[in-house]
């Protein structure tokens, strides 16, 4: 009884590691395409490429993407004890931002999403 318990144990760790390192089996792969950082939420993979003078969100939804055209999107970015609110508009197939961001190593950045036909997503990322 007790080494069954123990097998138990072990399986759901090892479930929990998987999923923890963004290797869990749903249909599909949590890569960067355009160079950024993905985070997923709700089954939505978002790609954020940071530039100094560039920002753009890329989402897809099981490797497809997904329908920015009527979407939008505010950008929190904070970098040391500087906050910067940036609004993401419809750029092709990604949400996008130009001007001028303090963007580097440590800055950590929070995305709230709205595109028609997905609940409202709320993403973090930490730039390296």
């Amino acid at each position: 009884m007790k080494i069954s318990k123990l097998i138990v144990a072990v399986a759901l760790c090892a479930s929990f590691s998987a999923i923890a390192a963004g290797k869990h089996d749903h249909g599909h792969e949590h890569e960067a395409l355009h160079g950024g950082v993905v985070t997923e939420v709700k089954d939505v993979d978002l790609e954020l490429v940071a530039q100094p003078d560039l920002i753009q969100l890329h989402l897809r939804d099981h490797g497809k993407p997904v329908d920015v055209a009527n979407g939008s999107g505010k950008l929190t970015i904070l970098s040391g004890a500087e906050k910067q609110e940036v609004e993401l508009k419809p750029a092709g197939e990604k949400l996008e931002a130009r001007g001028a961001f303090k963007v580097g190593a440590g800055t950590k950045l929070v995305a709230v999403v709205t595109v028609p036909g997905k609940p409202t997503l709320t993403a973090r990322f930490a730039l390296k």
